[in-house]
C-alpha cells in the first residue's frame, strides 16, 4: 500500500550524521562502526532505498536548526543568521538529491498529482524519485517574518513554530509560555503565503495561544497522546479534541519514549519493554475513539530523529517495515477504507483542501 510518512528528518541525518541516504540501510550501518559520537551509530533505519522498498513515495522532509540563548543549555546556534545558513545548507542537500534524480519537491496540487500518478503507474520504485513536501521544524532560523516569503519560494510548506525549549517565536517542548509578539507576526504572515501551522512540539500554553491566533491549515505532522504517556510532549485529549475540530491529521510517532511509559534513554530495550508497532496503534487508535472515525490519524514516524533500532518498535527493521501498520490495523477491525486513510489518504485529503485555497 502507498504510504505517506509526515515527518522524517533526512536533511539533518544527511547533514549533522554524514549519512549517504543513497545508500541502503545496511551500508550506512556498516559505515558508522565503531563510531560513538552519536547515540544510534550503526543503528539507523531509514535510507531512500529503504522509502522505495516500503512503497513510501511521500514524505514530509525538514529543515531544523535551533537558536539558543547564552542561558539556553540545548544543542544549538549562538544566532539566528547561523541558524538560517545551516537550514539552508539543508536545503541544497534536498536540492542536489533532486538534480539526481533521488527526490522531487512537492509543492502544490499539480506537483502532488503528478508524482502520485508516477508511483501509482504499477512499474517498479527501484527508478522513483521521492516526493518530499518541506517543513521547518522549529521557526528559530527565520531570521525576521520577511524571510518567510523567501522560504516559502523555495519551497516550504509547514512550519512549527517551536522544538525543545524556549524559542523565539513560540516555546515548545519542555518549556512553558505564550507565543512571543514576534510569534504572532509570523502565524500572520504563515496565513498570508497559507503556510501549514505545525503544532508538534508548541507547549500547551503556546498551542492555545496558536489556535486562538491562527486560522490556517493546521495539523500535528508526529504527536501521540498524553492518555498513554504522561508528558507536555504528547498532547492531552483536550488539545486532540481541538486538532480534530479544525480538521487536522496527527502523524503518529515510533519514538519509544513517547509510545510507551516509563521508557529511560540509553537503558531500556524495545523488546523487553514490548514497544512494538501495536503501541503505535494504540496511539492512533486513542484518537480514533476521540474523532469517532478514523479520518484525523496517519503516520509520521519520526524514525532516525536522533534515534535508531534502539528506541523504536522491535518489529522494525527499517522503515519499509512501515507497511506491516496496515495489517495491524486490520487486526483491530479497521475497514479497508479506514487503513486507506490512516496509510496516506488521510493526508491527501489534507493537502487537498489545504493546496486548493
Amino acid at each position: 500500500m502507498f504510504i505517506i510518512d509526515a515527518h522524517l528528518d533526512l536533511s539533518m541525518n544527511a547533514m549533522e550524521w554524514n549519512r549517504n541516504l543513497r545508500l541502503p540501510v545496511n551500508e550506512i550501518r556498516a559505515r558508522e562502526k565503531g563510531l560513538t559520537d552519536k547515540p544510534d551509530r550503526g543503528r539507523g533505519v531509514v535510507a531512500l532505498p529503504e522509502l522505495r522498498k516500503g512503497n513510501i513515495g511521500l514524505v514530509v522532509a525538514t529543515q531544523i536548526a535551533r537558536f539558543v540563548a547564552p542561558d539556553n543549555p540545548l544543542p544549538g546556534w549562538f544566532s539566528p543568521e547561523q541558524a538560517w545558513a545551516q537550514t539552508q545548507g539543508q536545503l541544497a542537500w534536498y536540492q542536489a538529491m533532486e538534480e539526481a534524480g533521488e527526490m522531487v519537491a512537492i509543492t502544490d496540487l499539480t506537483s502532488l498529482d503528478r508524482h502520485l500518478a508516477v508511483w501509482n503507474n504499477e512499474k517498479p520504485n527501484d527508478q522513483k524519485p521521492i516526493g518530499y513536501i518541506l517543513s521547518l521544524e522549529g521557526a528559530d532560523s527565520i531570521v525576521d517574518t520577511y524571510y518567510l516569503q523567501w522560504a516559502y519560494e523555495y519551497g516550504l510548506r509547514a512550519v512549527g513554530p517551536a522544538h525543545y525549549g524556549p524559542g523565539r517565536y513560540a516555546q515548545g517542548t519542555d518549556a512553558t509560555g505564550k507565543m512571543t509578539p514576534l510569534g504572532h507576526e509570523l502565524l500572520k504572515e504563515m496565513e498570508r503565503l497559507n503556510i501549514i501551522l505545525d503544532a508538534t512540539h508548541l507547549c500547551d500554553d503556546s498551542f492555545w495561544d496558536a489556535m486562538d491566533h491562527f486560522n490556517g491549515p493546521v495539523w500535528a505532522s508526529h504527536n501521540n497522546c498524553r492518555a498513554l504517556v504522561d508528558h507536555n510532549r504528547q498532547f492531552s485529549d483536550e488539545q486532540i479534541k481541538e486538532l480534530i475540530a479544525r480538521n487536522a491529521v496527527i502523524g503518529g510517532a515510533l519514538d519509544a519514549w513517547m509510545m510507551l511509559p516509563g521508557w529511560e534513554r540509553g537503558v531500556s530495550d524495545p523488546q523487553a519493554m514490548n514497544c512494538s508497532l501495536e503501541v503505535m496503534i494504540d496511539h492512533l487508535d486513542h484518537i480514533c475513539q476521540l474523532a469517532g472515525n478514523a479520518l484525523h490519524v496517519g503516520i509520521g514516524s519520526d524514525l532516525d530523529g536522533a534515534f535508531g533500532k534502539e528506541q523504536c518498535p522491535y518489529d522494525l527493521e527499517t522503515i519499509a517495515d512501515l507497511q506491516k501498520v496496515a495489517t495491524l490495523l486490520e487486526k483491530r477491525g479497521y475497514s479497508a477504507t479506514d487503513i486507506e486513510n490512516v496509510m496516506h489518504g488521510n493526508w491527501l485529503r489534507f493537502l487537498r483542501n489545504a493546496w486548493s485555497k
